[in-house]
């Protein structure tokens, strides 16, 4: 492989070397990528690591702390739950919910952005709102080859990969002026080099095989409902009920035909009208989370009412007056508010009955970009425009940052590596955990209420 000579069969690592001048650390690293293709992760791989057994005893000694005043019989504590987007960095959100969970936190409302929306959509549907569900979602994320949801062509797969683990573009000339059709229809005719077909089956499944058996969002919406709420919701102080119609979710996602900020499943009647509890909840996500010619823009044909000028919902809710279009596309809400941190805040309630935490994955503005070259003018071009509302909410309301979580896993992982090495995915899930233990210690609600009053 990077020596002369045949490749021998039954020899050992010593003679292997020796005959084809391979120093051990490249066989190590040739050995550990091929028998990765054989090996299937699986949920052992990731809670056996030493260092999370201890963040689990940790967490587990949390369990007295006062964290919410929103419990339930059990004396499990309620929180509400915004995840920022990040592409495979999303792994860290389930280190981040297992670790709260372990220290007997439970989420009630939830809201999330393409990864955070993925997480956000089968935490609130694959059980019941009280039980642990992030070592269901870490069993069936061990189980899954996530460079599967890379479904385009295997040539454009190829490329995509070797430009996310830095080639330069010149070393890659031949091959993208060899596929160059290839490129130009799924860029310039699909608008994406990935289907997304494969990521949008695999939540399907993910939720009907689960424990809700989930497959529209009706059913979704049920489960929610306040019929479904844990026994013995109340306040902590005053022993009220918490009598809330149900517990929210909200995925975002942008509709870029009408340029709309789009909240699911609230605002999913627009596009789908009388059939809305029909429609798979998957379908949401995949809006969500398509990345700008990355995956295909997730589009809805024959949209109620096309041709027609908005009135009633259109306005209220997506502020729009135009005449409403017969088809939609969507890509990652990212682009618009990639961490709704701000989804739950409820202006006029000084003292919340319980906090929203909020977990950031990518690092929260700790130094300045290098706008010397067309390409990172125009990624900081982007990153501007997708942080800024979100930003200026934090800006108006900094109490908000005693609620957040910074996982930082930006600094060392690449969002868009769906390719990733086992043990990168390994670290990844154990940084979130790290960090989420980091946060939940530090974290002091009745401080933060007197900030409040």
């Amino acid at each position: 492989m990077w020596g002369t000579g045949k490749y021998c069969h039954g020899i050992t690592q010593q003679k292997f070397c020796s005959e084809h001048k391979i120093i051990p650390d490249k066989l190590r690293i040739f050995l550990s990528d091929n028998l990765n293709l054989l090996h299937k992760m699986n949920y052992e791989d990731f809670t056996n690591q030493p260092e999370f057994q201890q963040l689990t005893k940790e967490a587990e000694k949390l369990k007295s702390k006062i964290f919410s005043d929103v419990i339930d019989e059990n004396g499990l504590q309620y929180v509400d739950l915004v995840q920022e987007g990040g592409g495979v960095l999303g792994i860290a959100l389930v280190g981040y919910t297992y670790i709260l969970e372990t220290a007997g936190i439970r989420f009630f409302h939830l809201a999330g952005t393409s990864a955070g929306a993925i997480n956000t959509l089968v935490l609130a549907g694959i059980d019941s709102i009280e039980k642990e569900k992030s070592k269901q979602v870490l069993d069936v994320l061990a189980k899954q080859d996530l460079f599967e949801f890379v479904d385009g062509d295997p040539a454009l797969k190829a490329i995509m990969q070797k430009i996310i683990d830095g080639t330069p573009i010149k070393k890659m000339l031949v091959k993208l002026l060899w596929n160059i059709r290839k490129i130009k229809k799924a860029l310039f005719v699909n608008l994406g080099l990935n289907p997304g077909r494969a990521f949008e089956q695999w939540i399907e499944t993910v939720l009907k095989e689960s424990t809700n058996k989930i497959t529209t969002i009706g059913e979704l919406l049920e489960k929610r409902s306040k019929e479904y709420f844990p026994k013995g919701l109340k306040h902590r102080i005053t022993g009220e009920p918490i009598t809330d119609d149900s517990a929210q979710m909200h995925i975002i996602t942008a509709d870029v035909t009408t340029q709309t900020k789009v909240l699911f499943p609230q605002m999913a009647h627009l596009y789908w009208g009388e059939h809305v509890n029909e429609i798979s909840p998957a379908k949401l996500v995949r809006a969500s989370m398509s990345v700008p010619f990355f995956f295909v823009p997730f589009s809805i044909d024959n949209i109620p009412a096309a041709g027609e000028p908005a009135s009633g919902e259109w306005i209220k809710l997506a502020n729009f007056y135009g005449p409403i279009p017969q088809k939609v596309k969507f890509v990652d809400g990212g682009m618009i508010s990639n961490f709704p941190i701000n989804v739950f805040h409820a202006k006029f309630k000084r003292v919340p009955r319980k906090p929203t935490f909020g977990v950031k994955l990518s690092s929260y503005r700790e130094e300045f970009a290098d706008v010397d070259d067309l390409g990172t003018f125009v990624g900081s071009m982007v990153s501007t425009m997708r942080h800024d509302a979100d930003n200026e909410f934090l800006l108006q309301n900094p109490d908000f940052r005693k609620l957040i979580c910074f996982i930082d896993a930006d600094k060392d992982f690449n969002w868009l590596n769906f390719k990733m090495s086992d043990e990168k995915k390994k670290k990844l899930f154990l940084l979130g955990a790290r960090k989420g233990l980091e946060f939940i210690k530090s974290f002091d609600w009745e401080a933060y209420k007197k900030i409040r009053e």
